[in-house]
């Protein structure tokens, strides 16, 4: 049986690498980055601080020359991929979560924390005695379907699904385009991804742990 085609929306250099890893699995992966990753003017606040919350590698990769300010303050990463990105940036990582970010914040102890993050992110809410600082260092801009996706969408096929962002992406340019849903299965990386990508899909399945190898299980089991 041929297995459907895979297509890989998340923007690079994470596209690359996960479509690296799916042709290894034997998957017919396709890469159409609906985003690109851009730096975001903004200022060190004043700390000092107990620990960086990073929710993602590109914080590390876009944050600019600001970043030197903390480079003595330790990074609580949300996962491994964040923490290799801290490390090669020059920083010490003192956790590396999985999950996301919530489950990292309710275990902190009373302290000072800053949150380096994107545009798009997650709200948390921290115990009694943690404060959060949060600075914006990074956005990601959208880019429309383009015509290649929009056809290789009207056949049957197992679309990626990264972030809460790109779920909302696709599904508002499926409308605009007048692509049907019904043939489309999504794997998700987490529930709330899913959540956000609506309803009327083919399918849609969450990952079993928020991590790449985990999703692309799900996808080989899906493209099947």
């Amino acid at each position: 049986m041929i297995p459907l085609p895979l297509i890989i929306l998340r923007p690079e250099p994470g596209n690359a690498a996960t479509r690296e890893a799916a042709n290894r699995l034997g998957l017919a992966a396709h890469s159409f980055p609906l985003f690109e990753i851009a730096a975001v003017p903004w200022q060190a606040p004043q700390g000092p601080f107990d620990a960086i919350l990073a929710g993602s590698a590109n914080i590390f990769r876009h944050g600019g020359p600001q970043l030197s300010a903390f480079k003595s303050v330790p990074v609580m990463a949300v996962g491994a991929t964040t923490a290799e990105a801290a490390r090669a940036a020059g920083f010490a990582v003192s956790h590396i979560g999985e999950g996301g970010l919530q489950p990292t914040v309710e275990t902190l102890p009373p302290g000072h924390y800053l949150r380096l993050a994107g545009e798009d992110r997650v709200t948390l809410t921290p115990p009694a005695g943690v404060r959060i600082a949060t600075e914006v260092v990074y956005a990601a801009l959208s880019r429309p379907i383009s015509s290649q996706l929009a056809a290789l969408l009207e056949q049957t096929c197992v679309v990626l699904l990264h972030s809460g962002e790109a779920a909302r992406h696709f599904a508002d340019e499926c409308e605009r385009l007048g692509i049907a849903r019904n043939r489309v299965y999504l794997a998700c990386l987490a529930p709330r991804i899913a959540s956000l990508a609506g309803h009327g899909w083919a399918d849609i399945r969450v990952a079993t742990q928020r991590t790449d190898a985990d999703l692309l299980a799900l996808a080989v089991r899906m493209c099947q």
